[in-house]
């Protein structure tokens, strides 16, 4: 099997599941030798930052001698991000041989009669080639929700982790801050240890409580008034922790409160039987590449990619645009997928944005440019509709090389307009 042929097989499975629940993922994975077993795993989930704060934990654990796995959902331009060991994506053809394993036993449970996911097989396929690598820890992130996520499969996590809790996938999770918490605190097992972000919302924070208590974890949660900002610019920030001087390569005030989550959990990881210094933790987060958050691809004209895609990013973005570009009114090239709470994310965007070239993502849930359009325009941003190409150009030409062009929206439009801008680098 080819890799090409693996992603089509990949592709041709179910996007969701028939109902809701573990029990498929569970069965392929028995019928595997239960992989998941034998790893020790940190449990990330939430609503903003769960990819910020894995990216960081994987550095950290690293830094700390251990070989450690990593899952992210959605990759940003290449299927293999999706798993990693030390930062390194699975190869072509590594995916293309575990697919190949695995597909017999994907289609004998298909003639059983509830076929698998597409992410439960993606999350299976990654248990097992973590084993295989003999991963001391890996660091798993949920793809929707906890409760029911194919990554929930796992026993007992060293630590459960839940990021900023925000209003996403209102129409699966629920449309209260108490109701996504509850679904994302399904990774939360009994006794164990959970890390929360500092500053959640009060309802969200209220259940991450109460479920916490509930199943005897240990709740630990940093403090976001012992964080001083000494520096603050569109490549990252210098802030003391406590007493930890930590370099952020992330831009934003909102990569502040990621940053002492990741701490928070390096911190009660020595806890469950693992040994990380505070030298590890400082190395680790300043080492942080992670691609399109906030960042600069190139500086004349300043090139930003960002791929927040709720009103809680949004808002975050456009708080990290007001503090390190006073003043300044970006292009956007900008796209979004039609439920995502488009129109929150537009308002909050908006006074931050002199023109947008609004472009339709490539996916089938994709809001229209010509839609998108509409809604800047109606808080006053000169916009209309390009195609991905014509919409970079035009809005190179209109940024100048002392402007500003900012990509954003969705991962679905980050991903390829990020490997667009960098061949035009390379070019010139």
């Amino acid at each position: 099997m080819t890799y090409e042929e693996s992603l089509q097989y990949i592709h041709s499975l179910l996007r969701f599941g028939m109902k809701p629940g573990l029990e498929r993922i569970d069965g392929l994975l028995r019928r595997m030798g239960s992989p998941h077993d034998k790893l020790r795993c940190i449990h990330v989930a939430g609503t903003n930052g769960k990819g910020s704060v894995c990216a960081m934990l994987s550095e950290i654990l690293q830094c700390a001698g251990y070989r450690t796995g990593l899952t992210i959902s959605p990759y940003i331009t290449d299927f293999c991000e999706r798993m990693q060991v030390n930062s390194t994506p699975i190869s072509h053809e590594e995916l293309a041989g575990q697919v190949e394993k695995l597909k017999p036993l994907l289609e004998e449970i298909s003639r059983e009669g509830e076929p698998v996911t597409e992410f439960e097989a993606v999350t299976a396929l990654a248990f097992q080639w973590f084993y295989e690598q003999k991963c001391d820890v890996v660091v798993l992130e949920t793809g929707l929700g906890g409760r029911f996520d194919a990554t929930n499969v796992i026993q007992k996590p060293l630590c459960s982790v839940i990021t900023s809790i925000g209003m996403d996938h209102t129409d699966i999770l629920g449309d209260s801050y108490r109701q996504i918490a509850f679904e994302k605190c399904g990774i939360i097992k009994p006794d164990g240890i959970t890390v929360s972000y500092p500053e959640q919302e009060q309802e969200a924070l209220g259940e991450i409580m109460r479920i916490a208590a509930q199943r005897r974890n240990t709740l630990c949660m940093g403090n976001a008034a012992a964080l001083e900002v000494k520096r603050m610019t569109v490549e990252g920030s210098d802030v003391v922790y406590g007493r930890l001087p930590l370099h952020i390569p992330l831009a934003g005030a909102h990569q502040h409160n990621n940053a002492i989550t990741a701490v928070e959990t390096a911190w009660a990881l020595n806890g469950a039987g693992l040994s990380i210094h505070d030298g590890d933790i400082q190395k680790g987060i300043a080492q942080v590449c992670w691609p399109a958050r906030f960042e600069v691809l190139a500086s004349k004209p300043l090139v930003l990619v960002d791929g927040a895609h709720n009103p809680d990013g949004m808002r975050a973005l456009a708080d990290t645009l007001g503090r390190t570009l006073p003043g300044r009114k970006v292009t956007a090239v900008a796209g979004m997928l039609r439920d995502k709470e488009y129109r929150e994310s537009v308002a909050a965007l908006a006074p931050f944005v002199k023109t947008a070239f609004c472009v339709t993502p490539d996916n089938p849930r994709a809001l229209s440019g010509d839609a998108l359009a509409e809604e800047f325009a109606g808080h006053g941003v000169a916009a209309c509709a390009a195609g991905l190409e014509e919409g970079l150009r035009l809005a190179k030409e209109e940024a100048g090389e002392d402007g500003t062009l900012l990509v954003c929206g969705s991962l679905y439009l980050a991903g390829p307009a990020r490997q667009r801008l960098l061949q035009a680098e390379e070019e010139i």
